[in-house]
């Protein structure tokens, strides 16, 4: 399996993510590239500082995203939400490789995922049953207020639901001081170790 991380600028967490990857998995073809990366910056010293403390050498230079390492790539794993959106929008036709890190080796959210489309869909069928049922008994502006009204505790439930999710993004330590970076390199190997154990098992 060929994997693609991907970051802003590909010098601080993809980077990580490859190098780790590559440590665990030595003969996994892994590569990492940036939405705003600059072509063959070096990586972050603290992001090496961090990685070398680990005992893995981080040596990768930048690059941007393209379509021709989308094509090659038969996972692109982004480290937050925002990345994924902006691929999504920009490189459409391989969406269906796109993923967020921890969402790809998250189980946990499957089945609040599940409940909360059920949700989505009785607050949809039970709001436009109450505007079938009362449009012509009152106004717009009064049927707005009624609406809210009926639908309150629902809606309270959906929102619940929603604040229980995960959050799928690994934090930018960039600007931070090593610290900062060895907190998130943490983040990222937890992860990656999930994600080698997931590649294990499909072998």
């Amino acid at each position: 399996m060929k994997i693609l991380f991907i970051c802003t600028g590909n010098t601080c967490r993809s980077p990580m993510a490859e190098a780790l990857l590559k440590d665990r998995i030595p003969e996994a073809e892994v590569q990492s590239a940036g939405i705003f990366a600059v072509k063959n910056q070096r990586p972050n010293d603290h992001a090496v500082e961090a990685l070398k403390r680990e005992g893995v050498t981080l040596t990768a230079k930048s690059q941007p995203v393209t379509a021709k390492l989308l094509h090659w790539a038969d996972l692109v794993l982004t480290m937050t939400t925002q990345h994924k959106q902006s691929l999504i929008m920009e490189y459409p036709d391989f969406q269906e490789k796109y993923y967020t890190l921890k969402e790809y080796v998250s189980h946990a959210d499957k089945k609040i995922w599940n409940e909360l489309k059920q949700q989505y869909a009785d607050y949809e069928e039970k709001r436009s049953q109450y505007i079938q049922k009362n449009q012509h008994k009152m106004d717009n502006h009064k049927l707005e207020q009624e609406l809210k009204k009926y639908l309150q505790n629902d809606w309270e439930n959906i929102q619940k639901l929603e604040a229980s999710l995960i959050n799928y993004d690994i934090s930018d330590p960039f600007g931070g001081d090593l610290g900062i970076y060895q907190k998130t390199l943490g983040e990222i190997k937890k992860h990656i170790d999930e994600l080698a154990r997931k590649i294990d098992r499909s072998q």
